[in-house]
């Protein structure tokens, strides 16, 4: 009980962070003049579908333009332009909070919809397959690979990693995805440059997963390039100064195998910092990768978000991303909490 009573105050001081950015988002789409914009762009569609279909009944020009007009008003009260953005506000917040995220202008799920809901999360599992496989397999290799070195530093191995690490870090993502493609796509034809399945796809389930595996391959391989020197690099500075320590001379010093050592005397000390790491790259994973996305036009979240604002902007989507990124880094932040209790014996939350 002693410690269910601050986790859960922890938990609300983070719901209210995450009301706090909503209310901000909207605010600035309100002080920008962005929602009305889009609204009024929304509108102008409208009008412009229909002046198509009442010019068929409607003979004369004064009568056509009359009609319009009053349609006009019609849909500004609907769309609450009408009064000012500040009144719009409380419902505009009461929507995204009960998950009425509304109808996109523009964009459409595979099925057709318009729904908000429907496309974001037909997105997500596209962005869940690629992204956190690749953030997976750098926390494994980075782990591994970090941990040895921190047991060896300045060796020749240590400089040569920490060297490759720090052009990893430096690499583009966007002219990793692009020479992979060049190479590999273009030049070998070992691998499709893009997309998800191939045209048309496969119809049976299993030929259906080999041909989405075969299309992820080049841009897993893009994330885990640009990511894992780095990972490497901050797990061997987190676990050097642990496997330094007095305790880890004792183990050695008892006999222990160096594997052991490693896991249960280095490892598991530097183990809370190295998990908020993983768990906050996670959440920020599924957010999805913009660059990556685009380039090999996975039709994931980070290529939702490049549609919502770089093609014709909508409003909705932009919103119904935003909620979900924040509610993402929320929950991420309450395991964080959660498993410190654990990994961390030093941790001890009293009421």
């Amino acid at each position: 009980m002693s410690v269910l009573c601050p986790l859960a105050t922890r938990a609300l001081t983070l719901a209210g962070v995450f009301l706090a950015v909503l209310l901000l988002l909207i605010v600035t789409l309100g002080l920008t003049g962005f929602a009305d914009r889009m609204l009024n762009a929304a509108v102008g569609e409208q009008l412009r579908a229909e002046r198509t279909t009442l010019a068929q009944t409607i003979r004369d020009p004064d009568q056509l333009e009359q009609a319009l007009a009053t349609r006009q008003q019609e849909l500004r009260a609907f769309y609450g332009l009408d009064r000012p953005w500040t009144a719009r506000l409380p419902q505009a917040l009461l929507r995204v909070l009960t998950l009425d995220l509304g109808e996109a202008r523009t964009l459409r799920s595979a099925k057709g919809s318009n729904r908000v809901a429907d496309i974001v999360l037909e997105r997500l599992p596209r962005t869940v397959i690629l992204l956190t496989t690749a953030l997976l397999i750098t926390a494994a290799i980075g782990l591994a690979l970090g941990t040895y070195l921190a047991t060896r530093p300045g060796t020749l191995l240590d400089r040569a990693l920490s060297g490759l690490a720090a052009i990893s870090h430096a690499l583009p993502t966007w002219w990793v995805g692009i020479l992979l493609i060049l190479i590999f796509a273009v030049r070998w034809r070992l691998f499709p440059s893009g997309g998800m399945y191939s045209t048309p796809p496969p119809s049976e389930p299993l030929s259906r997963f080999f041909d989405l595996l075969k299309h992820a391959l080049l841009p897993v391989l893009t994330l885990v390039l640009v990511s894992v020197g780095p990972y490497v690099y901050v797990v061997r500075t987190i676990t050097l100064n642990v496997a330094q320590e007095d305790h880890v001379a004792l183990a050695r010093a008892k006999g222990l195998p160096e594997g052991l050592v490693r896991r249960r005397h280095i490892l598991r000390v530097a183990a809370p910092p190295i998990v908020t790491g993983l768990i906050l790259g996670l959440a920020g994973s599924l957010s999805g990768s913009i660059l990556v996305e685009t380039v090999f036009n996975w039709q994931g979240m980070g290529r939702l978000y490049y549609e919502a604002v770089l093609g014709t902007p909508d409003e909705a989507v932009i919103v119904a991303l935003t909620f979900l990124y924040t509610l993402l880094y929320v929950l991420a932040r309450l395991v964080l909490e959660v498993l410190y209790v654990f990994l961390d014996p030093r941790v001890r939350y009293a009421e």
